[in-house]
């Protein structure tokens, strides 16, 4: 089984101003199931997702990060894709002129280390679209260029169940969709989780996508630290309490 051990994380922002300490000693272990991130906005939950994906914009200034026992933060960007870990963006970019097919078989193509042959590519890119409600001639569109948000995030989740990653970190998926795309999306989701060993990472601000991908284990970020730990129960305090009680601990 597949395990990502984040062990005493700690984590900068890069400014025009400098650099600002966002994460505090983080220790996670993601070793199959579903993981919900869960805290307040700027609680270091993102920021955890770029870290681990090699945005430069985040400097690791203490701690590891390993893959099955191999170094992460040694790695380059396009080396943790290889390894398998991949990132659903909170916002993804557009790419004019890139049309969703030619992106995608670029992306599995150095995944898989050789082009998959165009017959087969259509027929596996075609069954993905599918399942997520797509029309066809969504593979000939650039990416994102003029995609509604929730088209947004399904290309995202097409991608994920293209390229078959390891560690599946899925940054705010629920944000933007209505009650159909979030239910398309979940289904995705729950049936890559139950097709492979991977772990799925759900970071949100809200329950109500754990309501259709529920999660193995909840942990919620205060302040650059996980301040508690457990299951979906945890999930359903936070939608009746809020935060309120580790964040005006966390301001002591």
């Amino acid at each position: 089984m597949t395990r990502l051990i984040i062990d005493d994380l700690h984590v900068d922002v890069l400014t025009d101003a400098g650099s600002r300490p966002i994460l505090k000693g983080v220790d996670l272990t993601i070793d199959g199931g579903t993981y919900a991130l869960m805290g307040p906005n700027g609680s270091g939950k993102s920021t955890l997702a770029y870290a681990i994906a090699g945005h430069p914009r985040y400097a690791v200034t203490g701690g590891s990060v390993t893959l099955d026992g191999e170094d992460v933060l040694a790695m380059s960007v396009d080396e943790r894709a290889r390894a398998g870990i991949f990132l659903a963006l909170q916002y993804p970019v557009e790419v004019p002129g890139v049309s969703v097919s030619n992106f995608l078989r670029t992306a599995a193509t150095a995944i898989r280390g050789e082009a998959p042959p165009l017959r087969a590519w259509l027929t596996e890119s075609r069954a993905a679209m599918a399942t997520l409600e797509m029309e066809p001639s969504f593979a000939e569109r650039s990416v994102n260029e003029g995609f509604s948000g929730g088209e947004k995030k399904r290309h995202e989740i097409l991608q994920m169940e293209i390229l078959k990653p390891r560690i599946a970190i899925l940054d705010e998926t629920d944000s933007g969709l209505d009650v159909d795309a979030l239910r398309i999306v979940s289904e995705a989701v729950n049936r890559y989780r139950r097709a492979s060993d991977a772990g799925i990472v759900l970071i949100t601000h809200y329950t109500r996508i754990l309501r259709h991908i529920v999660p193995d284990h909840v942990a919620v970020f205060v302040d650059g630290r996980i301040v508690e730990r457990g299951g979906i129960e945890l999930a359903e305090e936070l939608e009746v309490t809020g935060y309120e009680r580790w964040t005006r601990a966390a301001a002591q």
